[in-house]
């Protein structure tokens, strides 16, 4: 049973709790939660102002990134045709109590900027995005950094407007660091949260104790890592955060767990309980996810690949985790020719398997990078890490728009 109440007042915790241990055990979370939101009092009565600079950014500060923004992608190009950009300032105080002997408090501060481009030549359309955030202790984003972060973004759009169309075909891939970081993220770490395990919904049921990537490889989910945009010193159930190598040398050693799913699996606390807000059920949620620097270069990778396809960025796809086959969208993708980054491609596709492209990794650069963004799941947002250093993986499908 869940629910919850937006006053914090002695009366209204206990009149919650009547309410759900008594005759409301037939019914679903989500009927007790809207019989608790219709009877919620006033913001007034708890005591609680709202505030007009969350995070240190007022309205008007965001509206001078946002027109800043606006200007420092168009003065790029003739050729940008919209600029998106959005502005998040996010200010949290956590208290967690429960019936574990768990007090645990957290003062949480984000702010997030993200700028997206349309560049349009005849019947071309491509796009570029960038995204600035800040955690902890900081001083809000200035004018010069949203237009700066801006024309960034519209000069990637700009350079896939020059592109040729992506081949088709096997090869080897190269993926970049920061925002490759993605493809684990959702081809990998969303089948390691414990509710997909408990479900038997994931590929990776069963697999603890069992190579899934080359003995080089560590990856791990970071709930601590200083700045990281994932990171909390505890989870949204009052469990310390920690750095969780998930894998170690290669081999899987540990999923990530919620309380309510550590304790049916019999699993130790990760700290990966996490919820958008005190409204939400608590799931098994990653923080920062990542694999660990290697040694060398992007360019030592480069130089040592007669061909190529190298993907910079990453847009949307499409995962099932209970076979680990996905499809991701590049954004902004090159050939690699005699050891060298050539031409842009675009319109290109990864397609393959978690668990095989962790076997086929053979390469990994010390370049790590760890991006920021939201995640997804059963109808909530929560903020995340996604990074890895560049590496390079042996083969790779690559779906293209080339029709000879």
């Amino acid at each position: 049973m869940f629910g919850y109440t937006e006053s914090p007042s002695d009366d209204a915790v206990l009149q919650l709790a009547r309410r759900l241990s008594g005759g409301t055990f037939g019914q679903t979370a989500e009927t007790v939660k809207g019989r608790e939101s219709m009877h919620r009092p006033a913001v007034a009565d708890s005591g609680d102002v709202p505030l007009e600079t969350p995070a240190g950014i007022s309205a008007h500060h965001a509206g001078d990134l946002l027109r800043a923004a606006d200007e420092g992608a168009r003065s790029l190009s003739g050729e940008v045709v919209q600029v998106l950009a959005n502005v998040a300032a996010l200010e949290q105080r956590v208290s967690v109590a429960n019936s574990r002997g768990v007090f645990a408090s957290d003062h949480r501060r984000r702010a997030f900027l993200a700028v997206t481009v349309v560049g349009r030549r005849e019947s071309v359309v491509q796009t570029g995005r960038e995204t600035l955030a800040l955690t902890g202790e900081f001083d809000a984003p200035s004018p010069a950094a949203a237009s700066a972060l801006a024309a960034e973004a519209a000069g990637k759009a700009l350079i896939m407007l020059d592109a040729r169309p992506a081949p088709t075909g096997s090869m080897p891939v190269i993926l970049a660091n920061g925002f490759g970081g993605v493809l684990f993220h959702e081809a990998c770490g969303h089948g390691l949260e414990a509710d997909f395990i408990l479900k038997r919904t994931s590929v990776w049921e069963g697999k603890l104790g069992e190579r899934v990537a080359p003995a080089f490889l560590t990856a791990y989910d970071d709930g601590e890592g200083e700045g990281l945009w994932g990171t909390n010193p505890v989870d949204d159930e009052g469990t310390p955060t920690a750095r969780t190598a998930v894998i170690e040398e290669g081999i899987l050693v540990s999923y990530l767990t919620d309380v309510l799913r550590g304790d049916k699996l019999g699993l130790s606390l990760t700290g990966n309980g996490r919820r958008e807000s005190f409204r939400h059920l608590p799931y098994p949620r990653m923080t920062n996810t990542y694999f660990a620097p290697g040694s060398g270069t992007a360019a030592d990778i480069i130089a040592d690949t007669p061909r190529a396809f190298f993907a910079k960025s990453l847009s949307g796809g499409e995962v099932n985790p209970a076979t680990g086959d996905f499809v991701f969208g590049v954004s902004e993708g090159y050939l690699v020719e005699n050891g060298r980054v050539g031409p842009a491609v675009r319109g290109a596709t990864l397609i393959g398997n978690g668990l095989q492209v962790l076997m086929s990794i053979d390469a990994v650069a010390a370049d790590l990078e760890v991006k920021a963004g939201f995640c997804g799941k059963e109808g909530q947002l929560v903020p995340v890490g996604t990074g890895q250093p560049t590496i390079r993986i042996r083969e790779m499908t690559i779906g293209g728009t080339d029709v000879g």
